[in-house]
């Protein structure tokens, strides 16, 4: 909220703390373009990335729901072991979602906020609204894994050819990282092991 001055009838100023509410709706800047930024890559080059960056932010956002989701609604004997880390895995994946939007900024473009808008640009196969047993809650969480892992290997080639070095570094160094070390995380859980030899 701002706080507004008035001249009164008496000419001196008085202070309002009402709060002086904007026009909505008026974009200062589109979705899908870039603005231009002294950071010596070409304007084509830095929308291709944002394009990348964007599709991967959608399909963070709504893994990272998923994962909140499972985090709230995993029961079974593995309970406490799949509520603790479906939680973990969102934390990181929120961590991954601020540098994807932020790479993006970087860039001159305009990021992803709305889950509406994710849903729109995402490829990630929608989740009953009901709930799963914790076996299928894990094998969608690889798929997801799965189409953004591939997505990210696509990413990682096409920001080396237009030497969008700064992305191409977050994609390899950070993210894919990050989601190779959860799939592994989570294929564990799924390994028919006995907890004694015989």
């Amino acid at each position: 909220m701002a706080t507004t001055t008035k001249t009164g009838g008496n000419g001196h100023a008085t202070v309002s703390t009402e709060p002086v509410y904007a026009a909505l709706g008026k974009e200062i800047q589109r979705y899908g373009t870039v603005r231009d930024l002294p950071i010596e890559l070409p304007a084509k080059a830095r929308k291709a990335s944002c394009a990348i960056l964007n599709e991967l932010l959608s399909d963070s956002l709504i893994l990272y729901a998923l994962y909140k989701k499972h985090h709230w609604n995993v029961s079974g004997p593995t309970f406490y072991q799949l509520h603790l880390l479906f939680d973990k895995h969102a934390e990181e994946q929120e961590e991954l979602i601020d540098e994807l939007a932020e790479r993006v900024k970087m860039l001159g473009g305009v990021s992803v906020g709305d889950p509406r808008h994710a849903a729109e640009l995402t490829t990630i196969e929608r989740a009953p609204d009901g709930t799963e047993d914790a076996p299928a809650m894990i094998t969608r969480l690889l798929r997801a894994h799965q189409v953004i892992i591939g997505k990210l290997h696509d990413g990682i080639e096409k920001t080396e050819e237009h030497k969008d070095f700064g992305t191409n570094d977050l994609l390899m160094g950070d993210v894919l990282r990050r989601h190779e070390m959860q799939v592994w995380f989570l294929s564990e859980h799924l390994v028919e092991v006995p907890l004694t030899g015989s």
